[in-house]
């Protein structure tokens, strides 16, 4: 492989060649870092208010809007993401994708420390459901901003070889603050005295990630900047194609075209259909997989909280491993074959693990099950940092980045009002057990509708400034 490594600015003529590729490294280090910690940062706010509301949704909300409280609050955020992907990723291609990662996370933080500061329903009544609902739908356009330039811009700074692997990692962030917020929030339910939780002590992890989200908010500010034309690798690797398609096209300035419109309905709108529909495929896997996975356990008599948290977080951890490899497969393999490979197994795998689960009871023979279940299910999202960068050009990149990213999550999260009619006509879990099957399908046919020659071994042009 014979690759320069991308730099911010010609080393000068005093620069020895050690100085000068440490010069160069830096800012790809950079980038790098601030994409895997905004990641962490954006899963840790996501999963906030999901987690750590749970044993105070009564308390906090009064207990006669229990019952809708956490549906309304989940699909705010659920509408915010697509429409920040909407807003943000084009202002992110004609404005920047490290000014547009400042933005995101200051709004973040914002909205973060509102519902953290917000007063209990016996003070403020239905306008605390009402405020932390209008906190979450902000927050959520911030995130679905945030991702669409951060990851995007990383990607663009890491070398083709190494792709995969940021990728992966990049991705992993999502188990492992899963996992951290959980964890925090049964410290705090255990360590606090009775009522204390309830009173005040929810507060503490939306501070904690409100103030994660302005240290990163002030590292962007500081630390990073948007990859310039002139940091485009001098040469492919030697694997590349040489067609003159296969190269870095020319820069092409945002302002010069609609963005949204280019990716949706003009010259790669069958490039998001196909990402819209490997994605598809992709959150109805984890939709299955998850919170389908831990309703079904919490059901079962025999299986305490704590039995399920254990069970979940097992889980959680193992697919955070295996989406760093997942990633740095995709590399070795090739992005379209890997997808395919991984719908093949999926297929099979995924249903059985699943029906398994409804039959074993030991909390050993569950937790075996749960990480087979989310290895070959969750793990599959390693590549796709990489993989959607790399199928978009730089002047749309971010655009299509969040929009395929983000739009497609609305149906398979919907699953709520289809899935119980769905298992009235064939059985509980022969419904789920189908649409593990139809994931598999829709990655299958993303995959398969993408060109052979993906980008996994070739330089990415980058954004012009």
């Amino acid at each position: 492989m014979t690759m320069t490594v991308p730099s911010a600015a010609p080393a000068t003529t005093n620069d020895s060649p050690q100085q000068a590729s440490q010069q160069g490294q830096r800012p790809a280090r950079r980038a790098i870092k601030g994409a895997l910690a905004a990641n962490y940062v954006d899963q840790f706010d996501i999963f906030v208010p999901v987690i750590a509301l749970a044993p105070v949704t009564a308390t906090l909300f009064g207990a006669e809007n229990l019952a809708t409280s956490a549906g309304l609050v989940f699909v705010a955020t659920l509408i915010g993401r697509p429409l920040g992907s909407l807003l943000f990723g084009p202002w992110a291609d004609r404005l920047g994708r490290t000014r547009i990662s400042v933005i995101t996370l200051a709004g973040i933080a914002a909205t973060t420390i509102g519902i953290a500061v917000v007063p209990p329903h016996t003070s403020w009544g239905v306008w605390t459901l009402y405020t932390v609902i209008a906190m979450r739908f902000l927050g959520g356009i911030f995130l679905g901003g945030q991702y669409s330039a951060a990851i995007p811009l990383a990607m663009e700074w890491t070398p083709p070889r190494l792709r995969g692997a940021v990728s992966g990692g990049i991705m992993a962030m999502s188990p492992t603050a899963n996992a951290t917020i959980a964890a925090l929030t049964l410290t705090l339910l255990t360590v606090l005295p009775k009522g204390a939780y309830a009173a005040w002590g929810w507060r503490v992890p939306f501070i904690l990630s409100a103030t994660l989200a302005l240290v990163m908010m002030i590292y962007y500010l500081r630390s990073v900047v948007d990859a310039a034309p002139a940091a485009f690798p001098a040469t492919l690797p030697d694997d590349a194609p040489t067609t003159p398609s296969a190269r870095p096209a020319p820069a092409v300035r945002a302002t010069d075209r609609r963005a949204l419109v280019d990716v949706t309905v003009g010259a790669h709108r069958q490039v998001f259909v196909q990402v819209f529909t490997l994605m598809s495929g992709l959150w109805l896997l984890t939709n299955m997989a998850i919170p389908v996975v831990t309703q079904q356990l919490s059901a079962r008599a025999e299986l305490s909280s704590v039995d399920v948290t254990l069970i979940m977080m097992c889980g959680t951890a193992a697919s955070a491993v295996t989406m760093l490899a997942a990633g740095h497969a995709s590399t070795l393999m090739g992005r379209r074959r890997f997808f395919l490979t991984a719908a093949a197994l999926i297929a099979v795998i995924a249903p059985a693990t699943y029906l398994t689960i409804g039959r074993v009871e030991s909390v050993g023979a569950l937790i075996t099950c749960v990480v087979v279940l989310q290895v070959f299910t969750v793990s599959v999202y390693g590549p796709i940092g990489a993989y959607l960068s790399e199928r978009f050009p730089p002047h749309v990149r971010s655009t299509g980045y969040g929009v395929g990213y983000s739009v497609s999550i609305i149906l398979p999260a919907l699953y709520p009002y289809y899935l119980p009619t769905v298992q009235g006509w064939v059985g509980e879990q022969q419904a789920v057990a189908g649409f593990l099957a139809l994931a598999a399908a829709l990655i299958a046919w993303g995959s398969v509708s993408a060109p052979r020659g993906d980008g996994a071994s070739q330089p990415l042009p980058r954004q012009p400034q």
